[in-house]
């Protein structure tokens, strides 16, 4: 994979300028305005809806999502900003496509978006790899969102290297007794709340969003035991799956 020649500008902020760093795919994506995104690998399906939401409505502003590529809320905020309009930062070589439950996603991004690393073709991922993924990840954005997170969890690093950097963090709301990690920012005054996600989005894009993000769509794109579609939204499952917008497999609901 080829070497970033020029120099990110972002990047000024870190400990020290990475030495290298490979890239595949679309660089024009550098210059855009970016907000990275990050959270539990095993989020709740609320944390997954919002992220969702919020990163699609992000890249319809034309705002650039970056995020680690990694399972959970990393994943979601790839697939809701679109992979012509994300950056997926690996702890990985490029060749690598990890985790390999991604590797479909990854090679989108690739085709599409932008994968950056600064380990070469072949390297495979460490605990220390991972950290410095993470540095890179905070680095690129303007601003960070913790979607969901734990005490002790590998989001911690990368809110550790937000506040070293001055960068402003933003949290979704939680409820008490679930993620712990962001309740607690929000407890010292160190995060700010999302409540609205327009208002958001606003701040940070002179695009305005005419069209309405269908939360009904948005929640089948998660893939819900239909059970629970059923329940949340009955009148809309019964038409989505007349109309062809839908379909059941497995029990589950996907969008067609």
């Amino acid at each position: 994979m080829p070497l970033l020649q020029e120099k990110i500008s972002e990047l000024a902020c870190m400990k020290s300028y990475p030495k290298e760093i490979y890239y595949d795919g679309n660089l024009e994506l550098l210059k855009l305005k970016k907000i990275s995104v990050v959270g539990s690998r095993k989020p709740s399906r609320y944390s997954k809806e919002l992220t969702h939401k919020l990163s699609s409505a992000l890249g319809k502003s034309g705002i650039c999502v970056v995020s680690g590529g990694a399972m959970g809320i990393d994943a979601v905020a790839h697939m809701g900003a679109g992979s012509s309009n994300t950056i997926a930062v690996l702890p990985c070589g490029i060749d690598i496509k990890y985790p390999a439950v991604n590797k479909n996603l990854l090679t989108d991004i690739q085709n599409n978006g932008l994968l950056l690393s600064q380990f070469s073709e072949g390297f495979r991922a460490t605990p220390w790899s991972f950290v410095v993924r993470n540095e890179l990840v905070v680095a690129l954005g303007d601003v960070l969102v913790v979607a969901e997170a734990e005490l002790g969890s590998g989001s911690m690093r990368s809110i550790e290297f937000a506040l070293k950097m001055g960068k402003e963090i933003f949290v979704l709301p939680q409820r008490m007794g679930e993620s712990s990690a962001t309740n607690t920012l929000l407890k010292n005054s160190k995060a700010k709340v999302i409540y609205d996600i327009e208002e958001f989005v606003s701040k940070f894009s002179d695009i305005e969003v005419n069209e309405k993000s269908d939360d009904f769509l948005l929640y089948c794109d998660t893939n819900p035991i239909y059970d629970e579609a059923l329940s949340k939204y009955p009148d809309r499952i019964f038409e989505a799956e007349l109309s062809g917008d839908i379909e059941i497999r497995n029990g589950k609901v996907f969008l067609v």
